[in-house]
């Protein structure tokens, strides 16, 4: 390089760093620092049996506390831990209203008497009314349970949008399935999800409300709704990546209602009711299948009523109308359809975006007649535009084969007149990983 061309260069990237002065440009040329990510949330565990967590979120106005645990002595420890921040408590959000969540909210609002506390009215109408009897029967079983509950004094619609502690966060609320109803609250700047007790990672879950099949639903519902969730904060458990302990909550519950099952079929030993001997058969192979995951109640018999209540459940089943996504295993062959691929037809039927989305895994790629969509909210956009509305109508399995299946389909959009049309899935798991649609020519 010679010196005349050094010169120009010289010259030229200095009037560059003039023109671009207000970017920060400097003779040293060093990149500009990255913005800070929030930091995660705090988080307080308390003590086994039936182990819980409050979170606390730091906002721009002071912290936002997720849940308040079992008794008042528990929530004492977690407020001993929260103050040495030195911040604020801004509000507290109650998930659902299960004892272990709600028990110390009152040692909560005694600490931080100026934070509001909030839930969605469906669950402050499920805490008030306790028609299940769980607040009684949590203080005949636990001494420390307190003798009068503290509620919301901040209720919200079902899905509405908040703004507390300087932030904004979403909602959802879903109903019948793990808890009556369950209010999860996200956070769209880090992809934070805090979704209470539906999706826990390697516990043993409450199975006592005789919901599964709605919970599974629930499951995929969460998923569409919020695809972009990068982290979920579980009310059980450590966090993990959302998808994966998604995905973790849908398999045990499967493999338990496939373990229930047969002993509710009329040709079992004990015919519709599960006798001893299978019941006990049924809890050593939940042992052997998923070691190590403590249970999420302090109720030492937590096991067997989880197996009597969904024996309950499945008892009163109508197998042929049983959702695709409580299917105990993917269906292949025989002519029918991979569940995932069942759950995204149910769901253009169903005019259901959330569980048409929730079908899809997060980083699926679906090819609409050359046109690509990548990811799963991508995918939710174009089903918003082209496919809610319409009905679809399966006239064949064209290729059947493990993970994979092409559809002969007609498609009516807006339910009238339609077309026909080759839809290709490609399975991983309980999700769809590759959709193509093409003509039927």
């Amino acid at each position: 390089m010679n010196q005349r061309l050094r010169r120009l260069l010289a010259a030229g990237s200095a009037a560059a760093c003039a023109f671009a002065s207000v970017a920060g440009c400097s003779n040293d040329d060093k990149p500009a620092a990255p913005p800070a990510r929030p930091a995660e949330p705090g988080r307080f565990a308390s003590s086994g049996p039936g182990s819980v967590n409050t979170y606390w979120i730091r906002a721009p106005e002071g912290l936002i506390v997720v849940d308040t645990l079992r008794t008042p002595d528990d929530a004492r420890k977690a407020v001993a831990e929260i103050r040495k921040t030195g911040e604020p408590v801004a509000a507290i959000l109650l998930t659902h209203s299960h004892p272990d969540h709600v028990g110390g909210a009152g040692a909560f609002h005694e600490a931080f008497p100026e934070a509001p506390v909030y839930a969605s009215k469906s669950t402050d109408r499920t805490m008030r009314e306790d028609r299940r009897g769980f607040y009684p029967l949590a203080r005949s079983a636990n001494k420390d349970f307190p003798a009068e509950l503290t509620y919301a004094d901040r209720t919200f619609e079902d899905g509405a949008l908040l703004r507390v502690g300087g932030l904004r966060l979403e909602t959802a609320t879903f109903a019948h399935g793990e808890s009556d109803t369950a209010d999860v609250y996200y956070r769209p700047d880090t992809g934070d999800l805090f979704a209470g007790d539906l999706a826990t990672g390697k516990v043993t879950p409450a199975l006592i409300e005789g919901a599964s099949c709605g919970w599974l639903q629930i499951l995929d519902q969460l998923s569409g709704r919020f695809s972009e969730a990068r982290t979920i904060y579980p009310g059980h458990g450590a966090a993990g990546p959302a998808r994966a302990l998604i995905d973790e909550q849908r398999r045990y519950l499967r493999a338990f209602r496939a373990l229930v099952r047969p002993a509710v079929a009329p040709d079992s030993p004990d015919g519709r009711t599960v006798g001893g001997g299978e019941q006990k058969s049924i809890i050593a192979e939940l042992d052997r299948a998923y070691p190590g995951h403590p249970p999420v109640a302090d109720l030492p018999t937590i096991a067997q009523e989880n197996v009597k209540a969904v024996a309950r459940e499945l008892a009163a089943e109508d197998p042929a109308k049983t959702p695709a996504a409580c299917a105990d295993t993917l269906r292949e062959g025989a002519g029918g359809l991979l569940a995932p691929v069942s759950a995204y037809v149910a769901a253009v039927n169903g005019r259901d975006l959330d569980a048409l989305a929730g079908a899809f895994a997060a980083d699926a790629e679906l090819v609409d007649v050359g046109r690509r969509f990548r990811g799963r909210a991508a995918i939710r956009d174009w089903a918003r535009a082209e496919v809610i509305g319409g009905t679809l109508t399966v006239l064949r399995v064209a290729e059947n084969r493990p993970g994979y299946q092409r559809l002969l389909v007609r498609f009516a959009p807006g339910g009238r007149g339609g077309f026909d049309a080759f839809y290709a899935f490609t399975v991983d798991g309980s999700s769809i990983t590759e959709a193509e649609l093409t003509y039927a020519n």
